[in-house]
């Protein structure tokens, strides 16, 4: 009965902590803190844009994305030229899941957030 419940609460934990999206699944986990995985199919600063925004789009390009991880001109510095970086990388970003407009997002602070496959 102890391994049992041990075992239950451990596999628990490991789900709160671990959880790992596509980027076509990440709507469904609005508000949760995750890692959002796919390929970076297309990539774009907006640098005249007000915040200056850079948006790398998983899986499915603009204006058909289902995802995008978001990383405002305050935090530029952190990355090395993200959408020449990652575009056309499998990446995964590890952030709380918003949506806006309706499409499913990270906002990314730091570098730490992102890796590649």
């Amino acid at each position: 009965m102890f391994n049992k419940t041990v075992f239950l609460i451990l596999a628990f934990s490991m789900q709160i902590f671990s959880s790992e999206y596509t980027a076509n699944m990440a709507q469904n986990h609005i508000g949760e803190k995750a890692t959002v995985c796919g390929k970076v199919v297309s990539a774009h600063y907006a640098s005249s844009s007000n915040g200056e925004p850079t948006f790398l789009n998983l899986d499915m390009a603009y204006p058909d994305h289902v995802f995008t991880a978001v990383i405002w001109g305050e935090n530029r510095d952190q990355f090395d030229e993200p959408e020449v970086q990652y575009n056309d990388k499998n990446i995964c970003i590890t952030g709380k899941i918003k949506s806006y407009r309706g499409i499913a997002q990270i906002i990314l602070y730091s570098q730490k957030q992102v890796s590649i496959k």
